[in-house]
């Protein structure tokens, strides 16, 4: 039997007047329009404006603003030409000092709900650049026949298209500033329709793109491809499966991009697909507050947990009498002992292992740190916090990308485990988006 298609829902296009009475944490203003939440794009807290729907639901609707009827104060122009229909920023209206605000009022607002903790002493911001930091993407691609070109970028706001963008400003301009001459290079390629992604990674020097293949380019194809990489001072590799399959276009030289943190004398090499921080002046500043925060010294045990490519563990070390990185990766851990090799530091050792599970068998985990970092994914460390009992660090500092989880686990540490909350804050890694990375510290009572 043929599956029946859900009729389309129709949007009353009439403008509905409203005022927008708070803001989401992802850039949303708030309203209530006959009783029901609407989420409306781009509206700010106390502006009157109209919008139209783009969404209802049962309990709540979305929509966008199409007048503006008062402005304010906090509200800028928009320097992205793309900015009201990519999906890639959500805060480019808000004034820079007030994204910071907004992301520090939503760290202290999780502490309270989730943790059910007060933030005692709140961390200065750390700041940088605001538009071209980004080194790091995944940009979608496709074949459009019928606008006769190939879209490169992020999708749309709230939909599963990608949005015919001719620049970014967020990304680092080697990339940024270069997406239709990407378009049009990858538009002349026989195979311009099986390429649905590019891994995008600039180091301090290097640019790699690295293009997924569906189908083998021709000879011809890697010709155009290799022109224009030498062309703009890049490279050029061919990913036809997952991320180990990364290679560069027959007869060139394999590129690893490399980012440095001088104030460490450290280096790094990473291969294109593997994890760095996007920003890399931001990341040099973590580093720093990181290790102030541990107030390290060479009779110091470290427990680096979900360490990476060692961009915390590797300067620490420099400071540190011992240092042990964790990770569950086993690429990244090879890495990071290659690239402990590469910088002469022979007090750190790497160990994969999978911190969501039972490590009590791992003689690394039988052992005694006084000061331990936490960097997880977005999903928290919660399962690794009961560990914390046997290794009794006095210091802990933990940097997060979600807040709310950075909450939950905050809550264990103070509420279960007898750690007290020494401050919080908030780093702006990600301008103009509604991404948080935090970062807070904890010692023993």
């Amino acid at each position: 039997m043929a599956r029946r298609r859900t009729a389309r829902k129709v949007m009353p296009v009439t403008p509905v007047r409203t005022t927008i009475e708070s803001m989401t944490h992802d850039g949303r203003g708030v309203a209530h329009v006959d009783g029901k939440a609407v989420f409306i794009d781009e509206g700010l807290p106390g502006e009157e404006l109209e919008f139209v729907y783009t969404d209802i639901r049962k309990d709540y609707a979305e929509g966008r603003v199409v007048n503006l009827l008062s402005r304010s104060e906090f509200r800028v122009d928009a320097e992205c030409p793309h900015y009201s229909m990519c999906g890639g920023c959500s805060f480019q209206h808000v004034d820079s000092a007030k994204q910071i605000q907004i992301k520090q009022e939503l760290l202290e607002e999780q502490f309270k709900r989730i943790g059910k903790l007060d933030i005692p002493q709140v961390w200065e911001a750390l700041d940088g650049p605001h538009w071209g930091y980004r080194r790091k993407a995944r940009m979608g691609v496709k074949y459009v026949a019928k606008k006769g070109r190939v879209l490169v970028g992020f999708r749309e706001k709230r939909q599963p298209y990608l949005a015919e963008i001719e620049s970014c400003k967020v990304m680092h301009p080697r990339v940024g500033m270069n997406l239709m001459v990407l378009s049009e290079m990858i538009g002349g390629l026989t195979i311009k329709d099986k390429i649905p992604q590019i891994e995008v990674a600039i180091g301090d020097d290097d640019c790699v793109l690295s293009i997924r293949v569906m189908e083998p380019p021709t000879q011809e194809d890697k010709e155009r491809m290799r022109q224009f990489a030498h062309q703009l001072g890049m490279s050029i590799c061919l990913q036809p499966k997952g991320p180990d399959t990364i290679v560069p276009i027959d007869g060139e030289p394999e590129v690893m991009p490399t980012y440095a943190l001088p104030d460490h004398d450290i280096v790094f090499k990473f291969r294109p697909a593997m994890f760095t921080q996007v920003n890399y002046e931001i990341n040099r500043h973590m580093v720093n507050r990181v290790i102030e925060a541990l107030h390290l010294s060479q009779d110091d045990q470290v427990l680096d947990l979900f360490c990476g490519l060692g961009n915390f563990t590797l300067p620490m070390a420099r400071r540190a009498g011992h240092v042990t990185g964790i990770e569950g990766d086993l690429p990244l851990i090879k890495h990071a002992r290659e690239n402990a090799l590469f910088n002469g530091i022979t007090n750190a050792e790497f160990h994969a292992a999978d911190l969501t599970k039972d490590i009590s068998e791992f003689p690394w985990a039988n052992r005694r740190y006084n000061k331990i970092l936490l960097d997880p994914s977005r999903a928290g460390a919660s399962d690794v916090l009961h560990h914390f009992k046997q290794w009794q660090p006095e210091t802990i500092v933990y940097v997060s990308c979600n807040p709310s989880t950075l909450a939950r686990d905050a809550g264990i540490l103070v509420n279960e485990l007898g750690y007290k909350l020494i401050k919080a804050g908030v780093m702006n890694m990600f301008p103009q988006t509604a991404h948080v990375e935090s970062i807070a510290l904890f010692e023993k009572r």
